[in-house]
C-alpha cells in the first residue's frame, strides 16, 4: 500500500444536504482532506437528520464560518488560497454577492478547482428556482411513465438526482485534477442536478430526440421483475433478451410449454407469460428457488429488507460494512466500494461535531492579515 489515491488533495465543501456531501464523501474516502464549511446556529441542515448527516460526513472535518460577516469571508478567502478544490451548493449569484466567486478567488490561487452544484445550473429561466430531488426527476423525464399511465406512485426512496449529481461532481473534480497536472491551472465547473439526470437517461432521450421507439431501449420481458414465493419472500428475475436463460427458466419452473417462445413473442405476450411464471414461482419457497436457479445458472436475486442487506454472505465477503469509533461504542458505516490493489481507502475518522476543527484549521491561516478583493488592509 502506498497511500491513498487523493492523498494531499485539500477540499473545501460549502455544499449541504445530499448532493455535495455525497460528492465529498467519495473524495474523502479516496484520501482527500475534506473540510466542511458550516453556517453558525446549526450547521448543515442535514444535521437534523442524524443518520443522513453521519453517513455522509465521515473522513471530514468541520469549521464554522459566518460567511455574511467580513471575518468569515476573509477566513474562507484565506483557506481557498491553499485549497485544491472548493465545492459550493448555493443558488446562483450567492457566492458572487459574498465576494467569494471563482472570479474573485482564482486570482490568488490559479490551481483552484471550483465546482458549483445547483438544481438547474448557472443559466436558464429556472436557475434561481429552489429545488429538491423529486423536482429534478420530473423535469428530466424520469417520471414519464406516471405521466403516460396516469398512475401516481410514491416517490422512490433513493434520491437519484442527488446521487447522480454527487457522483458526477466527484468525477468532474478528479478529471479537473488530472487536467491540472498538464496545464498547471484549475478551472470552474458548473453542474446541475437536473442535467445529471438527463445524462443518466441518455438512451431514452436519444430515442425520443431521433423519433425512435422506446422499444429500442427497453422491452417488456415477462421474466424481468419481482416475484413472490410460497413463503411470501420475494425474488427478482432479470432475464432480458437471452433465449438460453428463458428456456432454462421455463424448464425449471414447470412452464416448459413457454420455453420455445422467441424474444419477440415474449414481448408481445409479456403480461400473460408473467402471470404464468408468477403462479409457478408461488408454489415453492425462496430457498428452494435459490438452490434451483443457482444450479441452472439463471440470473436471479433475493429481495432484501434493509435489515437483511448487511447479513448477506456476498456483501459481507466484500467488506462493505465497517465499524468505527469502537472506543465510544462504535458506529457502522457503508465502506466505499472501489478496490485498489496498491492504495489505502476507506474510513479514517468519524463524522465531526459542528465546528469541531474550527480553531485547528483557522490557526493555520492568518485571515486578519488578508484583504478581500477590492478591500484595503
Amino acid at each position: 500500500m502506498i497511500g491513498s489515491p487523493l492523498e494531499g488533495v485539500r477540499v473545501l465543501s460549502l455544499a449541504e444536504q445530499y448532493p455535495g456531501p455525497y460528492a465529498t464523501l467519495l473524495l474523502a474516502d479516496l484520501g482527500a482532506d475534506v473540510t466542511l464549511i458550516e453556517r453558525p446556529n446549526g450547521g448543515d441542515p442535514a444535521r437534523k437528520l442524524k443518520s443522513l448527516f453521519s453517513s455522509l460526513s465521515r473522513n471530514k472535518r468541520s469549521v464554522v464560518l459566518d460567511l455574511k460577516s467580513a471575518a468569515g469571508q476573509r477566513s474562507l478567502f484565506e483557506l481557498s488560497r491553499t485549497a485544491d478544490v472548493l465545492i459550493e451548493g448555493y443558488r446562483p449569484d450567492v457566492m458572487k454577492n459574498l465576494g467569494l466567486s471563482y472570479a474573485e478567488l482564482s486570482p490568488k490561487n490559479r490551481r483552484l478547482i471550483y465546482l458549483s452544484l445547483t438544481g438547474f445550473g448557472q443559466n436558464g429561466p429556472y436557475r434561481r428556482r429552489p429545488v429538491h430531488d423529486l423536482s429534478c426527476q420530473g423535469l428530466a423525464g424520469v417520471l414519464f411513465q406516471q405521466l403516460r399511465t396516469g398512475l401516481i406512485e410514491k416517490p422512490f426512496q433513493l434520491p437519484v438526482a442527488d446521487l447522480a449529481s454527487g457522483t458526477l461532481a466527484a468525477f468532474g473534480v478528479v478529471s479537473a485534477l488530472l487536467a491540472r497536472e498538464r496545464t498547471g491551472h484549475g478551472c470552474y465547473i458548473d453542474l446541475a442536478m437536473t442535467d445529471s439526470l438527463v445524462s443518466w437517461m441518455t438512451a431514452s432521450h436519444y430515442a425520443t430526440l431521433n423519433g425512435r421507439s422506446m422499444a429500442e431501449v427497453y422491452e417488456e420481458e415477462p421474466a424481468y421483475g419481482t416475484f413472490v414465493c410460497a413463503d411470501n419472500k420475494m425474488i427478482t428475475l432479470s432475464i432480458a433478451n437471452e433465449d438460453h436463460y428463458w428456456q432454462a427458466l421455463c424448464q425449471s419452473t414447470g412452464v416448459a410449454h413457454l420455453a420455445s417462445a422467441s424474444h419477440q413473442d415474449r414481448v408481445e405476450h409479456a403480461a400473460d407469460y408473467r402471470a404464468q411464471l408468477a403462479a409457478a414461482i408461488a408454489k415453492q419457497t425462496q430457498a428452494a428457488w435459490a438452490d434451483l436457479f443457482d444450479a441452472v445458472e439463471i440470473p436471479w436475486g433475493h429481495v432484501h429488507d434493509l435489515n437483511d442487506v448487511a447479513r448477506d454472505p456476498q456483501l459481507r465477503t466484500r467488506d462493505l460494512f465497517v465499524r468505527i469509533g469502537l472506543e465510544k461504542g462504535g458506529e457502522w458505516h457503508v465502506n466505499q466500494p472501489l478496490r485498489f490493489d496498491c492504495y489505502k481507502t476507506g474510513i479514517r475518522i468519524p463524522p465531526p461535531q459542528l465546528g469541531e476543527h474550527t480553531q485547528e484549521i483557522l490557526s493555520r491561516c492568518k485571515s486578519s492579515a488578508t484583504a478581500l478583493p477590492g478591500e484595503s488592509k
